[in-house]
């Protein structure tokens, strides 16, 4: 663990719910009566079972420097607690909240043993409410289809839309083609529509079963087409950490489905298979085969929509064809909207705080919050974060920058803000006229170039 934190690198464990009868601990949990009876599974309904486990955990593996929990099988898996009698009752009746105690007992438990180290937990199943505990689902052990990919859309949204704002997907699926997928030109496609819909998710990530999912072993296509949106993942960081900071301070998803923010659009409520990436990002994944362009319905909105590949300016309340060659997918940015982007990185290791670019896309008046703490810790619980907010004013040609708000652990006093203002045509991620100022905290109101 210490030459993997030394490499900038965080470990998640796969741990289950369950403990072998016949070994040291399973002994010790089966003469406590800790047991589920007739199974493997802790009653995480019993107060004192749950502590025991997580008590365990912490002291046999948290001790050695683990920095996040992969709690699998939490439904629990092949409904094990059918006809069995757990701490609340008959297993058949509240076995969909088991994973709720399981995450609250292992949340709870890291934070009395390790107080300042911020838990992360990602399990199979939910339940609502999960979420306060540091807890992130995923959709299960999916095929790799063009349906299934298809269904995963309307799933993560239903899961937004019930409160729970932490969403990901096995990208590229988790049965897959066998060793055949490292030369199936069809299976390469799919992979790389699924990895470029995983990137505007709460959590991306690659997993497959029995399968290495290193970017290489794919072909020099599928390594550079990958390569170029997990880099474009990492620049977004800002951006996602202050959408992560709203979720967990006001409940606001960082996935939404369209009537969050287009209550008043008909069409738009009619779409299961695009949505919104917090407030700035429009995302419609390509879900077919051999495609070149793919049909894409923006929603009324003043000023429209810009295309973040090109710059074009497209109208809302319309539906649009749009070009989408292997290496993109039809990906907008709402009028209006103010994006930080960081620099491209190996890790999250040192990504707050660091000089930004800053991209604004005029056509309407906007305002954006950025957010800030050390990453790690839970001194943010304490006044240990940073807040900037932003505000354009289309008419002027304005951004004001507010005054920061706040501080914390390792913060630079100062940093370099780019400033673009978005125009007509001109491609987001290309260079640009820019305005570069020296941002130390105080307000300042500048007009960029673009």
């Amino acid at each position: 663990m210490r030459d993997l934190h030394a490499l900038d690198m965080r470990l998640m464990l796969s741990v289950w719910s369950k403990v072998s009868r016949d070994t040291e601990l399973g002994k010790e949990v089966a003469a406590r009566n800790f047991y589920i009876p007739g199974t493997d599974w802790v009653d995480f309904f019993n107060d004192k079972a749950a502590t025991f486990y997580a008590d365990n955990q912490n002291r046999r593996l948290g001790s050695l420097g683990i920095d996040a929990w992969w709690q699998d099988a939490t439904e629990p898996e092949n409904d094990d607690l059918v006809g069995r009698q757990t701490a609340a009752g008959p297993g058949e009746l509240v076995r969909i909240e088991y994973p709720l105690h399981v995450s609250r007992a292992v949340y709870e438990g890291q934070r009395r043993a390790f107080p300042d180290r911020r838990v992360m937990i990602l399990t199979r199943s939910a339940f609502p409410g999960q979420q306060r505990y540091g807890a992130a689902t995923w959709s299960g052990d999916i095929g790799n289809d063009w349906e299934t990919l298809k269904r995963q859309i309307p799933a993560g949204l239903n899961m937004a839309a019930a409160g729970y704002p932490w969403w990901t997907v096995d990208a590229g699926g988790f049965f897959r083609p066998g060793p055949g997928q490292y030369t199936d030109r069809d299976y390469h496609e799919r992979f790389l529509r699924w990895f470029q819909y995983a990137t505007f998710l709460p959590l991306q990530r690659v997993h497959g079963y029995m399968t290495d999912t290193e970017f290489w072993r794919y072909g020099d296509e599928v390594e550079t087409i990958a390569r170029s949106w997990l880099e474009l993942r990492y620049r977004l960081l800002p951006y996602l950490y202050s959408l992560a900071a709203e979720a967990s301070r006001a409940g606001m998803p960082l996935l939404r489905p369209l009537v969050f923010d287009f209550p008043d659009d008909p069409t738009a409520l009619d779409q299961a298979h695009s949505y919104m990436f917090g407030s700035a990002f429009h995302v419609a994944p390509v879900l077919a085969p051999g495609v070149s362009d793919w049909r894409a319905y923006l929603p009324v909105s003043t000023g429209g929509w810009h295309d973040f590949w090109t710059g074009e300016r497209r109208n809302g309340g319309e539906w649009h064809q749009v070009p989408a060659p292997l290496a993109r997918m039809p990906l907008h940015v709402r009028a209006g909207s103010i994006v930080p982007l960081g620099s491209v990185r190996q890790s999250t290791a040192g990504a707050l705080g660091q000089d930004l670019d800053l991209l604004i896309f005029p056509g309407r008046d906007g305002s954006a919050s950025l957010y800030e703490d050390d990453g790690l810790t839970y001194a943010c619980e304490k006044g240990g974060s940073a807040r900037t907010g932003f505000d354009w004013d289309d008419a002027r040609g304005d951004l004001a920058i507010g005054r920061r708000d706040g501080g914390f652990r390792g913060m630079q006093p100062s940093r370099r803000f780019s400033v673009r203002r978005i125009g007509k045509g001109a491609a987001p991620l290309d260079d640009g006229p820019h305005h570069d100022i020296i941002y130390s905290g105080r307000p300042v109101t500048i007009r960029p170039g673009g």
